[in-house]
């Protein structure tokens, strides 16, 4: 086994390309000093509290909230971590119902509600910085054992409705132990699987959960290779268990989304996941495959400008739709370098290099994805357990 939770050891592509550790370390502090605390932040400090805004739709999310924890833990920064925590626990934490222990995916920067129960996404990395944050710092009181607030997370989302409450349903699906798109729909979003958390989970859960988090990662493993088409590589941004694309596309109205079945803004994070999960564990040699197609059809299938920056289904037909988050994508297709052993990681890691971060008000979306992949090509997405 040679990945990073077996050796210690971390891959630096941007070394490959010729760029010193001096170098590599001053942009990425600049770059998440940019993002995080720059003219143009999504992260707002509100006292002890802070929350960071989907500057796109003008909320706050769980998957925003749970990514700057996990950004903020892996650059060491515990007082915003802690920041990020309380705000969740105090404003998005669901206290009653069904859905209580879970949080409220959406919600107003005031701390109003905007939605009405969770998303699967956000609760993954939750638990898993948290996990982090108890390796990396020890735990504290309260919501800060970090180690306590992780477990029974974990233990919610695979138990809940256990007890017989037809209206509390698990995040992932008991029978196929895959992670669904929202509670309440027996279906799933390719890019929410992350198996290399699930192997960690495994670690640090309630002893009666292991054995699921295990049989977890090794069918999320299986499921992204019915997911992703055979020659892209590409998924879609909704699938059924199967692997088959979640058809409900309103075809007449193509201006308003290209539908959920194509290779859109979602999609774009399998790219990276598969490069993370490479990079950590090692465990599937088609991941490496896959991250190839992937690599193989930005580079070459749709190289041309007219092509480029669109939407696609998944078979690669081009869609003429443009991109909501082309950094994104950039920044995606580079980290599956972690992954690829074919002629286009490295042009990719380099054009990914040359490229800032996004400005404007779709820029929170896009500076994840972008902060995420120079951690983990800088050799800088660690696992703390």
């Amino acid at each position: 086994m040679n990945g990073a939770f077996h050796t210690g050891k971390y891959s630096n592509v941007f070394k490959e390309l010729g760029k010193s550790d001096a170098e590599i370390e001053a942009r990425l502090n600049e770059v998440f000093e940019e993002i995080f605390f720059g003219d143009d932040a999504i992260y707002f400090i509100e006292g002890d509290m802070g929350y960071v805004m989907d500057t796109g739709n003008n909320d706050v999310r769980t998957e925003g909230m749970s990514y700057a924890m996990m950004l903020f833990v892996q650059m060491n920064r515990k007082e915003d971590f802690d920041r990020i925590w309380k705000w969740t626990r105090t404003h998005m934490y669901i206290q009653e119902g069904a859905n209580k222990g879970y949080f409220y995916w959406s919600m107003l920067p005031d701390g109003g509600s905007n939605s009405d129960g969770p998303a699967p996404d956000g609760e993954e990395f939750f638990a898993m910085a948290l996990l982090f944050a108890s390796a990396r710092w020890g735990d504290g009181k309260g919501i800060f054992n970090y180690s306590h607030e992780a477990r029974e997370l974990l233990r919610e989302c695979i138990h809940k409705g256990e007890d017989g409450d037809p209206d509390a349903l698990p995040m992932w699906n008991p029978k196929n132990k895959l992670i669904k798109f929202i509670t309440i729909l027996e279906m799933t979003d390719p890019s929410y699987h992350l198996p290399h958390f699930y192997e960690l989970f495994a670690l640090k859960c309630y002893d009666e959960d292991k054995a699921f988090w295990k049989e977890a990662a090794e069918a999320s493993r299986e499921y992204l290779k019915t997911a992703c088409h055979p020659v892209t590589g590409l998924a879609p941004e909704y699938t059924y268990y199967d692997g088959t694309p979640y058809a409900e596309r309103n075809h007449h109205d193509i201006t308003a989304h290209p539908g959920h079945d194509t290779f859109y803004s979602d999609a774009y994070r399998v790219a990276a996941n598969l490069g993370l999960d490479w990079e950590w564990f090692a465990a599937d040699e088609w991941q490496r495959d896959c991250a190839d197609r992937i690599q193989k059809f930005f580079c070459e299938t749709v190289a041309a400008d007219s092509l480029k920056d669109k939407v696609y289904e998944t078979d690669g037909t081009v869609i003429d739709f443009p991109a909501l988050h082309p950094v994104g994508l950039l920044a995606t297709n580079a980290q599956a370098s972690l992954a690829a052993k074919g002629e286009w990681r490295l042009t990719l890691a380099e054009r990914f290099w040359n490229t800032p971060p996004r400005k404007g008000e779709r820029r929170y979306y896009d500076n994840f994805l972008y902060i995420f992949a120079f951690l983990a090509l800088s050799g800088n997405y660690k696992i703390y357990i």
